[in-house]
């Protein structure tokens, strides 16, 4: 993660900066793997938010980003909490927004939902997965939360998804493209998303051929990357 200096001010680098556009103004802000907590510095500098609260789960990065804290003089308005996930929030912080950026799909999902079965769940969602991004779409659309914007973004050469959702009383059923590529990103198509699909769609075409190289052929998994596959040529035509 990394932090700009122009004149003295911090720049968040694009990937927090186009997370931080999709918190709402005067959202009360948890940021999960905060790391130096750029992200609720910046916020609160910019004068969108007044409170945040900044997670880690690894004293390390926390004491980076109690540092970062104190130096921006924002104690008062961003305070650091130790442990795993969602667990550091309480209901008096009253948490309206959770940012999760930066893990793998199934961790982010685990975390979420080791929340929900203890009765936390929150209004929105801006989360960025690194990895197993469907995972998320399916976790959002199984606990009715309905995805309001993404973005797909590329930055020195890697690719980043990030989707907001906001919490609603029924459920908003997902496709199954909907689910792999994002019904936003799916129906806006832009360069980056043309490039994701691409390099992934010559990465399943090798593991075909590999695949069907074995002694032991796997039917089962050869058939759902041979419908991955048809998804993806069908989705970039």
């Amino acid at each position: 993660m990394l932090k700009f200096l122009v004149r003295g001010e911090s720049v968040l680098e694009e990937r927090l900066a186009q997370i931080g556009k999709m918190v709402d103004p005067e959202s009360r802000l948890a940021d999960i793997g905060t790391d130096h907590a750029y992200l609720p510095i910046a916020l609160v500098k910019e004068g969108k938010i007044d409170f945040a609260i900044a997670s880690d789960v690894a004293a390390g990065p926390l004491n980076n980003a109690k540092q970062d804290i104190e130096e921006a003089g924002l104690e008062e308005k961003i305070e650091t909490r130790l442990g795993s996930g969602l667990a550091t929030l309480r209901t008096e912080d009253q948490i309206d927004t959770v940012v999760i950026a930066g893990m793998g799909g199934k961790l982010m999902t685990n975390l979420l939902e080791t929340a929900y079965q203890e009765g936390k769940a929150y209004p929105t969602l801006i989360l960025e997965a690194n990895i197993g991004e469907h995972l998320v779409r399916k976790w959002l659309m199984d606990h009715q939360y309905e995805i309001v914007a993404e973005q797909i973004i590329e930055v020195a050469g890697h690719i980043y998804e990030i989707i907001k959702a906001v919490q609603g009383k029924n459920k908003v059923e997902l496709s199954e493209k909907d689910l792999v590529f994002g019904p936003f990103l799916l129906k806006e198509k832009n360069p980056v998303f043309f490039k994701k699909w691409t390099n992934q769609l010559k990465y399943y075409q090798n593991l075909k051929t590999n695949l069907n190289k074995a002694k032991n052929k796997d039917e089962d998994k050869i058939n759902k990357i041979n419908d991955l596959i048809k998804m993806i040529e069908e989705v970039l035509k």
